[in-house]
Parts: C-alpha cells; sequence; structure tokens
C-alpha cells in the first residue's frame, strides 16, 4: 500500500485545486469531503492524477488511512467550520500530528487552536493561501505561521506546490501560531484597497467620456510600465470583454454592488486595536458597503441636486502617476501594521521576506514589490515605506498628480474615498506639527484628561480652564 503522510479536508474550488496541485508535484495525498458525492466527482475530474489520490468517506478513514506522523490540510469555511473538522480528526490523531489550516482565518482564531491543540500533542499550522483557484492549482502565495519544527515536517510539499519567481519559492515560514494568517489578512487588506483605487481611476476616466475599449487599451498600456501587475492586468480585460448574449461591454451589464468576506474588515479592526493607519484600506472597506445600497443610491440619485456638471480633466499620465502614489501609500500602510503587529506579538516577522512571496502567484503581485523587498533591506527612516530614498523619490514624482486626481474628483462629484485617504496620509505623514493639540485642548476643557506641552517634560499639564486646587 502506497505510503501517504499527507491528507486534505474540503473539496470545494480552492481545496480540490490544492489537492491537484499536491499531487501534480509528486506527494501522494489523502481526501475527505463532507458529501461523498462531491469526493466522487473529484475522483472522476482528477483523471491521469487520481492514481496519485486516494478517497475516504469519513474522518476517521482519512486519519487511517495516512501514515504517522500525519499532516491534514483542511480547506474549509473560516469560524465553526474549522472547529467542527478539527473535532472531527482530534480523537483518532496521535501526538505529533499536524493540522493545517489554509483557509482564511481570524488569527485570533489561529492562536486560539494553535495553544488548545498543543495541549493534547497535536500541531496546528495557520496557512494563508493566496492565488484564487488558479493560483490553488498552479502555484499560489504561501504564508505560514506556526512552530518552525511543524513547518519543517511540511516544508518541502509547501515550497514544492508554492508559485516560483525567478527560481525561488513563494512560501516561507512567517513567524509562530497567527502570524501567516495574519500576514495573509493584511495582504487581502492591500488587495481591497488596490481594487478600490483601480475602481475610483476607471469611475474617472467614465465620467470623462471614455468607451471600456479606450480604457482596456490605457490599462494595457499601464501594465508595461511602474504599474505592472495582476491587478491592472485583469482590469484590462474585464473591460475589454464583450457580453456574449448582447454584445455590450461586459462592465455595463454588471451591477455595481460588490460583495466582500470579511477580510478587508479582519485587517481595518486589528488595525485600530494596534492603533495604526490603514485609512486606504477603511476607504475601500466602506465603499463595498456603499455600493451594497444599490436601492438607496439610486433614491438619492433623483433627491439629491448633482453638485456639478464639470467633467474630470485628466490625462492618462495624471490617473496612472495618482493611481501608482496611492498603491504605495496602501502598501505603506500594510508594511506599518505588520510591523506593530510583529512587534506586538512577538513574532520577528521578515517585511523583506513577506514581499518577495508576495511577487508570483498571489492577488496583489507586482512589479512594486521587488522594490518594497529591496527598501526592507535597505535604508528606510521610520520603518515607513515612503521614507526609503526610493519610494521618497517616487512621492516626489506622484504626489502631484494624486492632489490633482482628488481635486478633479471632487469637482466633478466623483466619489474617490480612497484617492482622497491616500492623498490624506501623505500630508499628515508630512506634517511636522499637526491639529491635535486643539483635540487634546478639548479633552483637557470637558474631561481634565491632562496634555503634554512642547516646553516641558510630563503629561499631566491642564489648561487654565481647569479650576486648580487652592
Amino acid at each position: 500500500m502506497t505510503d501517504v503522510k499527507l491528507g486534505l479536508v474540503g473539496l470545494g474550488v480552492m481545496g480540490s485545486n490544492l489537492a491537484l496541485n499536491i499531487v501534480d508535484n509528486g506527494f501522494p495525498l489523502a481526501v475527505y469531503n463532507r458529501r461523498m458525492d462531491v469526493t466522487e466527482q473529484f475522483m472522476q475530474d482528477a483523471g491521469p492524477l487520481a492514481g496519485r489520490l486516494h478517497a475516504t468517506e469519513s474522518p476517521e478513514a482519512l486519519v487511517a488511512r495516512l501514515t504517522a506522523p500525519r499532516a491534514i490540510i483542511m480547506m474549509v469555511t473560516a469560524g465553526a467550520a474549522v472547529d467542527s473538522v478539527i473535532a472531527s480528526l482530534l480523537p483518532h490523531l496521535d501526538p505529533g500530528d499536524i493540522i493545517i489550516d489554509a483557509g482564511n482565518a481570524d488569527f485570533n482564531n489561529t492562536r486560539r487552536r494553535e495553544k488548545e491543540l498543543a495541549d493534547q500533542g497535536v500541531r496546528f499550522v495557520g496557512m494563508g493561501v493566496s492565488g484564487g483557484a488558479e493560483g490553488a492549482r498552479n502555484g499560489p502565495s504561501i504564508m505560514v505561521g506556526g512552530a518552525p519544527e511543524a513547518y519543517a515536517r511540511i516544508q518541502d510539499a509547501i515550497e514544492a506546490i508554492a508559485a516560483d519567481y525567478e527560481g525561488e519559492s513563494c512560501a516561507a515560514h512567517l513567524g509562530p501560531d497567527g502570524a501567516g494568517h495574519f500576514v495573509k489578512t493584511v495582504h487581502n487588506g492591500i488587495e481591497y484597497a488596490d481594487m478600490q483605487i483601480i475602481a475610483e481611476a476607471y469611475g474617472l476616466m467614465r465620467s470623462a467620456g471614455k468607451t471600456p475599449d479606450g480604457m482596456a487599451k490605457v490599462f494595457q498600456d499601464w501594465n508595461k510600465g511602474a504599474l505592472k501587475s495582476y491587478l491592472i492586468e485583469i482590469t484590462a480585460e474585464v473591460l475589454a470583454a464583450k457580453d456574449p448574449g448582447t454584445d455590450q461591454p461586459m462592465v455595463d451589464v454588471i451591477l455595481d454592488r460588490a460583495g466582500q468576506k470579511g477580510t478587508g474588515r479582519w485587517t481595518l479592526i486589528e488595525a485600530l486595536k494596534l492603533g495604526q493607519s490603514a485609512s486606504t484600506i477603511e476607504a475601500a472597506v466602506g465603499a463595498r458597503s456603499w455600493s451594497s445600497q444599490k436601492e438607496l443610491r439610486v433614491q438619492g440619485e433623483t433627491i439629491l441636486d448633482k453638485a456639478t456638471d464639470h467633467a474630470p480633466n485628466l490625462s492618462d499620465n495624471d490617473l496612472e502617476k495618482a493611481l501608482l502614489a496611492a498603491r504605495i501609500i496602501a502598501y505603506a500602510q500594510g508594511f506599518s501594521l505588520l510591523a506593530e503587529a510583529s512587534d506586538h506579538f512577538a513574532w520577528s516577522l521578515d517585511l523583506a521576506r513577506t514581499a518577495e512571496i508576495w511577487r508570483a502567484g498571489c492577488i496583489i503581485r507586482a512589479a512594486l514589490l521587488d522594490d518594497i523587498s529591496d527598501a526592507f533591506r535597505g535604508e528606510m527612516q521610520g520603518g515607513n515605506l515612503m521614507f526609503a530614498p526610493s519610494f521618497a523619490a517616487r512621492m516626489a514624482e506622484t504626489v502631484p498628480s494624486l492632489r490633482k486626481v482628488v481635486a478633479e474628483a471632487a469637482m466633478a462629484g466623483q466619489p474617490s474615498p480612497a484617492f482622497a485617504s491616500a492623498l490624506s496620509y501623505f500630508d499628515t505623514m508630512h506634517t511636522g506639527r499637526g491639529t491635535a493639540a486643539l483635540i487634546q485642548g478639548q479633552r483637557d476643557f470637558f474631561g481634565e484628561h491632562g496634555f503634554e506641552r512642547v516646553d516641558r517634560e510630563g503629561d499631566g499639564f491642564h489648561g487654565p480652564w481647569v479650576k486648580q486646587p487652592g
């Protein structure tokens, strides 16, 4: 009987593609899905790869088919389903076996699960996987968290199935417990911001009268330069596509109501907990929420006066530079959040390596990531990506266009929350004396909270509006 050490639970789109990727790279795999008909269909569709797959009908049978020490990957919906699968596997596992959660997960749950399973002698690995269905099948970016010795046991398989960038695997062990899932969450937050920025550029071009075909050509050109990335590439394809039923531009027949699975919100929540700014991500999450209020927006169009008939007066070059500036700012905020989390949870994240494993396979893969990796390995004041010499020079070149885009959008009444948030963050980060002094004065006035002074040490000072003792 074939010696099988690796199992997989969950044969949805991502799970089935990851399973085929695993066996395609030479690792035999036992699989289990709650519905046996799904397993049977998967085995039929696997074709010649089916000989390396071993279908099982229950969690107990899956564990029994594996040779100890076992490693079992879960590809199931985040939340209660993960705990349910763990509970079904645990009675049959031996000390030293490994459970790997490869789905999107709240890293707080990953930390809890690792501790609970460690108490029972079972290893738990939180593994972020990015790249969608295509990436799962042909090579995703993989972000691993957990005990180093647990990763060492599965490293060969994980690095083999990951995307390859110039001969280097886009998989890495990033830190203990929830580090991998946290990095994946921030990846998705940056993804939200990038998609929203691109959508706002599309909205401005549409307001100026450009056709989807015309926009597609612009995005194709942009994908040859500094903006080269997966999201710019697929945007060009979406804009060029025609609806087979009507021959209308596909984008014109898609309802303008965007979905979300929660990872953008998770990023935002953790940023707030850690006292970090994620304003571009917040803008993107907010914009998706506003998009869901389609009926209310249609009603508002009939009630609220259109503020202006001004059409945006923007060149393709202005939009390209504004997109680059806003993208850099979104990355800067994301990496600042990663750095703060690394300090807070004692993860020792390698930010340069994180950028490197995002260079292929994942949704936010972009030419910019090579430069980001170099920046984190080089000189950078304050740890902020914008302060690295190469990026400071890029900001000087591109922010004037970002200002113009935000101004033209405002004059045209065209929503641009991510562009505007990016610009506000940039302006805040190069303003040595801001406006929070007044806020501190207000807080002291109504709550006697005290404040620091610019000319003395200490933090318990009060203004003349607070009645002093005696």
